[in-house]
């Protein structure tokens, strides 16, 4: 597994980006500048669609969006629909966002939902947090709360994030400190 970080224009900064190399081939999570010989891209939201390559991977909620982006899905998916490389999607109280397991490396790979240390809007010296309120309406941040909470049965050890800072060890105790 690797992550990177590439700038991106609309936020002006760096953003993370994830891939994998799975037995179904190399899987990217919201890409950016990805090599051309992707197999999967995986988005988190529309507003993550990036430079998808390759089959591109979606809940079926958010295709319309995609599309409307010029992104097209090739193949939609409902969460608990069966995902190259093991990987399994989690919906989430925010509109049009998932998150992705990946257990083959014991990794959450999320959009927005969750902000690593350092992330904008504001910088914290905690090293995970729910991202702003405003971003969930019109739900509340204890909607996203419990939305995230089946993820604390998982075995976290990571949790590569778009914004801010990974947490690379000890995932399972950063989120449950974060969402309980």
């Amino acid at each position: 597994m690797k992550r990177w970080t590439a700038y991106h224009e609309h936020w002006r900064e760096e953003v993370g980006c994830v891939a994998v190399d799975s037995e179904d081939g190399l899987l990217f999570f919201d890409p950016l500048d990805p090599p051309s010989d992707a197999d999967h891209t995986f988005v988190t939201t529309f507003f993550h669609a990036r430079d998808a390559r390759g089959r591109v991977w979606a809940p079926t909620a958010i295709v319309r969006r995609l599309r409307n982006r010029g992104v097209e899905v090739t193949d939609p998916f409902e969460p608990g629909d069966a995902l190259p490389g093991g990987v399994q999607c989690f919906d989430t109280a925010r509109d049009g966002e998932v998150v992705y397991w990946v257990p083959s490396e014991g990794a959450l790979v999320v959009g927005d939902v969750l902000l690593g240390a350092g992330a904008k809007p504001r910088a914290t010296d905690e090293p995970l947090r729910l991202c702003p309120a405003r971003w969930v309406a019109p739900g509340t941040l204890d909607d996203l709360k419990a939305s995230l909470r089946p993820l604390l049965d998982l075995p976290v050890e990571q949790i590569l994030v778009s914004h801010g800072a990974p947490v690379l060890a000890d995932g399972g105790s950063r989120l449950r400190d974060t969402i309980v």
